[in-house]
């Protein structure tokens, strides 16, 4: 697997599972984040899926209204972004 694809990956994988965590649906999720909310399930399910990437100012509007670190999105591996949001918690 390449690099690129390989932090897409993560990315979606994160950002679906946090968001599931949080209790979230994806328009909920995508309102909190500022993006219209009559695009904001499809826009969120387009960056779950891969089919469209999150420029990074996007990205952070997410972490910020999931309650997240921006480099959770982008650790090397669970391990590292699990300790990034325990890191988190203790500020």
């Amino acid at each position: 697997m390449s690099t690129p694809h390989k932090y897409r990956d993560t990315f979606c994988k994160r950002l679906k599972n946090i968001r599931l965590e949080r209790g979230l649906s994806q328009k909920e999720l995508g309102k909190l984040a500022g993006i219209d909310e009559f695009v904001a399930s499809t826009r969120i399910n387009r960056y779950e899926q891969g089919i469209h990437e999150a420029d990074i100012e996007t990205a952070g509007k997410l972490a910020q209204a999931l309650a997240v670190p921006l480099a959770y999105f982008y650790a090397d591996n669970d391990k590292l972004a699990e300790m990034i949001l325990l890191f988190d918690e203790d500020k």
